[in-house]
């Protein structure tokens, strides 16, 4: 038998692939679990593999279990498993998850399939003239707090208009729709499946803005919400990408 996307016998892999592939397998059933109850098709959720806890050897194993989709949250990191990775098929699709200093646009924005992670104005303002210096079009996630503590990142629910109209006059930026963090469920305060509803119903305010003939623009639909601790209740509440680290790496890290 052979794998469809390493082209090489499945039998034949090793250890680690193994039980990578495995992890991903377990991953997909319980999405498409989630979409079931939610009526919604599997193939409309990307499962981003969050690469950042690994090696680049380990990066291409997940690329090797056919997962393309790979997110990083340092841009060196990222720097580093791109040319590791470079010529290598399946082509990574690298998603920056995490905050991006406009110190390391330049050598950043190029490799990215998409920003999850716009959170100022600021940094729209550089991504514009760094995009326009270079003649591309940056596709971005706007990263919104979704718990009001100070301590994190991302814009408030009331700041979130104002950028996302900036982000649509700049010409050097498509915004693609909404990235959040809920809290932990043990914490107090909203259970994080409520605040992933109000990113959502966030999300469908934008949409409103957006088909409006007076601002142009693509109409923002995607949601990245929801990590290996809470992807299910985010899939249920609509989310089109799910970040997915430590169950997707199980039995394969130190343990902590």
């Amino acid at each position: 038998m052979v794998d469809a996307f390493s082209h090489a016998p499945a039998e034949a892999a090793d250890p680690r692939t193994a039980r990578l592939r495995a992890n991903l397998e377990a991953v997909r059933g319980r999405v498409a679990d989630a979409c079931g109850k939610a009526g919604r098709r599997p193939e409309d959720v990307c499962i981003v593999g969050v690469s950042k806890y690994v090696s680049a050897d380990d990066t291409a194993r997940l690329l090797d279990c056919g997962l393309t989709d790979l997110g990083e949250s340092r841009p060196q990191l990222l720097w580093e498993k791109a040319e590791a990775l470079a010529g290598r098929l399946p082509v990574p699709r690298w998603h920056m998850i995490g905050h991006l200093q406009r110190n390391k646009l330049r050598r950043t924005l190029p490799l990215l399939s998409l920003l999850h992670s716009l959170d100022s104005h600021r940094l729209a303002a550089a991504i514009t003239e760094e995009a326009a210096k270079s003649g591309m079009a940056c596709k971005v996630l706007i990263e919104v707090n979704l718990t009001g503590d100070p301590g994190r990142s991302g814009v408030s629910f009331a700041e979130l208009e104002p950028l996302a109209e900036a982000v649509a006059a700049s010409g050097s930026m498509q915004l693609l729709g909404l990235m959040g963090m809920a809290d932990r469920p043990d914490r107090p305060g909203d259970s994080p499946r409520a605040q992933f509803a109000r990113l959502r119903e966030a999300r469908d305010r934008l949409q409103s803005l957006f088909a409006s003939p007076d601002t142009p623009g693509r109409v923002p639909g995607e949601l990245s919400l929801g990590m290996s601790g809470d992807f299910e209740e985010a899939i249920l509440e609509g989310s089109t990408m799910v970040r997915i680290g430590s169950v997707l790496w199980e039995g394969l890290l130190p343990e902590r």
